[in-house]
């Protein structure tokens, strides 16, 4: 996810960025001006809207162009190959800027650090002035005092800001970091809220570890105590994600806790739906199961990714798991979860992966039907086990198994699109499009990952469509994954948030 905007060509000669009156957050003038770029996963956004946060607080004024701005931000991904190399790309566009004399300085934060190192960064990337880690974001508000206090120096004197150098890296967490007084990202209406940091799981795949730590549990009271802050702030979704969502409780509490936090968020009040993700298959408790299968506001849509279902495999990417206790877990959730969507993510093309153990996975997935799938091709990460391992698959394999697992899975995503057609449900409403219409999705559908409902108003009905509003619409077509959909509404209606 990239939240900034695109920067614009200039062919002006290079000159220092100008000062400008900016208003702080209080009204009063700003320190100055910075850009945010915000890259990777839900997690890491919820770092970003910290930082942003904090930032405010410290009397700086964002604006959405970088091309100006007294200094730009970058908060990187470094999941994988593919994710570091755009996190790098971005970075070099704001270095150019600098270069060109249109912003004073680049700080380059979040998971590339951690999982490289400041020393690779620098060389990567020549003129980044500040480097942060993860665990370092809550000091972005002293990274940009030093950095815009260098370059109003440099401006006094008529000559190009010089970069510092400096590095913050802090130590993985030992207790959980505070995400309250984020200044937010997402619409109004939804928001991430993460309830831990890090993993204790030793995927063979996964540098998750290296850049986050263990996993450390956010206790209870703190979670719900942002979750009120957010509702307060007119949040009517909450979107709860971790690195292990189910893990959660067990290093703090001494045993899994998952179903009681969702218990104390229930009572959460302005919230109206609660989306689960990144849900590992161990520890699914009855009792979670049993929150969920009863909640009014915690939704049946579970994001669980299993990875891949050959026992085999699954031993390889020392997933503490197998086939049989997976179908047992699915059977259960679908057995005791009413109008349950599941959605999980798919890796292929793991080292030693044969033909038999592929159309193993496929056969699975089309047996079991999930509404919702998501395939990725294995991608080798230095550092990790998965490295050693013999039987290294040829990266087009790879991506020709991804294509064909995704066309085995459509069918049932189509299936399920048209089971729901004629029925009339309630839509979220996200966005208002140029034509009139609006976008929105259905409790089956997690933001920027799934499907989502385009929504009309009836001819004869004399009405607008409230941003963040809950409206009952009929479905009354699959539209690829996505439905089209009239607002059920009368022409007296007045659309509201209930």
């Amino acid at each position: 996810m990239k939240n900034s905007l695109p920067i614009l060509a200039d062919p002006a000669a290079p000159t220092l960025p100008t000062s400008r009156p900016a208003v702080g957050p209080g009204g009063e003038e700003a320190k100055g001006t910075y850009a945010f770029v915000s890259l990777g996963c839900p997690k890491n956004l919820v770092d970003s809207e910290s930082m942003l946060g904090k930032l405010a607080a410290g009397g700086y004024a964002l604006v959405p162009d970088p091309d100006g701005a007294d200094f730009v931000v970058v908060n990187t991904c470094g999941f994988i190959g593919p994710s570091r190399e755009e996190s790098k790309s971005v970075v070099q566009e704001m270095l150019d800027l600098k270069t060109a004399g249109r912003t004073g300085g680049v700080v380059v934060a979040g998971c590339l650090p951690g999982r490289v190192g400041a020393e690779q960064v620098r060389k990567d990337l020549p003129g980044v002035d500040h480097v942060m880690n993860v665990f370092g974001r809550d000091e972005i508000g002293t990274v940009a005092d030093r950095l815009t206090t260098n370059l109003q120096g440099s401006r006094r004197r008529g000559v190009s800001p010089i970069t510092e150098q400096r590095d913050v890296f802090r130590p993985a967490a030992i207790r959980a970091l505070d995400d309250t007084a984020r200044l937010r990202i997402t619409p109004d209406h939804f928001a991430y809220l993460k309830i831990s940091e890090g993993c204790d799981r030793t995927c063979t795949f996964c540098s998750i570890p290296m850049m986050r730590g263990k996993h450390v549990t956010k206790p209870i009271e703190q979670v719900v105590a942002e979750a009120r802050e957010l509702a307060a702030d007119g949040v009517k979704e909450l979107i709860i994600v971790a690195q292990d969502t189910t893990y959660y409780g067990l290093d703090l509490y001494g045993e899994v806790r998952l179903a009681a936090l969702l218990r104390e968020l229930e009572q959460v009040e302005g919230l109206e739906w609660i989306r689960l993700m990144y849900l590992y298959p161990i520890h699914f408790t009855d009792e979670l199961i049993d929150v969920i299968a009863g909640s009014s506001k915690v939704l049946p849509y579970l994001d669980m990714p299993l990875q891949h279902i050959s026992d085999r495999v699954l031993k390889r990417m020392t997933r503490r798991t197998n086939r049989a206790k997976t179908e047992a877990l699915v059977g259960k959730l679908r057995d005791r979860i009413p109008n349950l969507v599941l959605r999980t993510t798919m890796l292929v093309g793991f080292p030693g992966e044969t033909e038999a153990e592929f159309q193993e996975l496929v056969d699975f997935i089309v047996d079991w039907k999930f509404e919702r799938l998501g395939a990725f091709p294995f991608s080798p990460e230095p550092g990790t086990p998965s490295m050693k391992l013999d039987g290294h698959l040829p990266p087009e394999v790879s991506q020709q198994r991804v294509d064909a697992l995704m066309a085995a899975q459509q069918p049932a995503a189509f299936d399920f699109a048209d089971s729901l057609v004629g029925y009339e449900l309630d839509v979220l409403i996200d966005s208002e499009n140029d034509d009139g219409s609006y976008e929105g999705r259905t409790f089956a559908d997690a933001p920027e990952i799934d499907g989502s409902v385009r929504v009309t108003i009836p001819a004869e009905v004399d009405a607008e469509l409230e941003l963040g509003a809950f409206i009952p619409c009929e479905l009354t077509a699959r539209d690829g994954y996505d439905w089209l959909a009239t607002a059920a509404l009368l022409d007296d209606d007045e659309p509201d948030d209930d």
